[in-house]
């Protein structure tokens, strides 16, 4: 397959800055989804929402969320394009979930906490859970630009080929067939 033996470690340090800010920038909003995630964890957590299945299932998601941010930062320095495709399979289920939770936190807000069964007092749950939305708002938008982010990065690993060199048109024609699809494992 040609491509495993770029890592993006390697590109970011021989280009001494060429690919280094995108690489940059692609960690941070990782970090910054985890602790997002991590977050919404606790706010919802602190519903107590552990007899609820409905609970539970928003808890898994931000867990989903967390794993997904994990590959991620695993795909920035692996040389397998197994890492980038399980990071962008979660980052897009993750993100689609994320977003429909917050759109139902915010336009059902009494429905969606009396699915939730909260032993916490209504207002207040009501104030927690749409901060949990807000958050939730938040990771989806981050999930979308690390997505783009990750692309760029694999697209730029990509056209740098092996040593270095950039691919032109004739040779990208001759190893369509050889190319790595990210769903491929």
């Amino acid at each position: 397959m040609g491509m495993s033996s770029i890592t993006l470690n390697s590109r970011v340090n021989e280009s001494s800055g060429k690919y280094y800010h995108t690489h940059k920038l692609f960690l941070l909003c990782n970090y910054i989804l985890l602790g997002a995630a991590s977050s919404c964890i606790f706010l919802t957590i602190s519903l107590r929402l552990v007899p609820s299945l409905c609970g539970f299932f928003v808890v898994l998601l931000h867990i989903f969320t967390v794993v997904g941010a994990i590959s991620g930062c695993a795909a920035a320095s692996s040389e397998s394009w197994r890492w980038y495709a399980a990071h962008m399979v979660t980052t897009v289920l993750t993100a689609i979930f994320q977003g429909s939770v917050s759109v139902l936190i915010f336009t059902t807000t009494d429905n969606f906490l009396g699915s939730l069964k909260s032993y916490v007092r209504e207002d207040d749950a009501a104030i927690i859970l749409k901060l949990a939305g807000g958050l939730g708002a938040v990771i989806f938008c981050l999930e979308w630009v690390v997505m783009t982010l990750a692309f760029f990065l694999r697209y730029y690993a990509y056209m740098e080929g092996e040593g270095g060199t950039r691919r032109t048109a004739k040779v990208q024609e001759e190893n369509v067939k050889d190319w790595p699809w990210p769903f491929q494992v």
